[in-house]
């Protein structure tokens, strides 16, 4: 087990295809997007998993962070010479005491059970990060958090 790469969950894509089915104001909602941290004992399956209870189990834990991750802000979705980003502002757990968190995992929470929380992406880390009683930020690249190129 182990995470090995970042991307995009494609059953929770196939269904942003139909809006129907997803929450008010979407992706760029300012209150339905969450970004929590899991731990390298992960093994995200892009086609399958779908939901957050997926690799909830593998969440971090710590001292000022918060469970099942924090509400992602300044959400944004831009598109220009074919390219869709959608950006956010660098989410940041303060006075943390946070432990090997290998991953940041983005997803729709729907205010109820885990099982309903469709998973949108996961950024990878690389390598293990921690804090010890300071700010633990994910510094979103600068090019966004997740870019499509939808031209060939």
């Amino acid at each position: 087990m182990a995470i090995t790469a970042a991307g995009l969950f494609g059953l929770t894509l196939e269904k942003m295809m139909n809006a129907t089915s997803l929450p008010a104001s979407g992706i760029e909602s300012e209150t339905a997007v969450k970004m929590a941290m899991i731990t390298d004992s992960a093994t995200p399956d892009f086609s399958a998993n779908d939901f957050w209870n997926d690799l909830a189990a593998n969440e971090v834990s710590g001292t000022g962070y918060t469970a099942d991750g924090q509400v992602l802000t300044g959400t944004e979705v831009t598109v220009s010479a074919g390219v869709l980003t959608y950006d956010a502002t660098d989410p940041a757990w303060t006075t943390s005491t946070i432990s090997n968190a290998m991953a940041g995992v983005f997803y729709f929470d729907r205010g109820g059970a885990t099982s309903a929380d469709e998973l949108i992406g996961l950024l990878d880390f690389v390598t293990a990060a921690s804090s010890s009683g300071g700010t633990f930020t994910i510094q979103i690249n600068a090019s966004g958090l997740l870019t499509l190129d939808f031209t060939p």
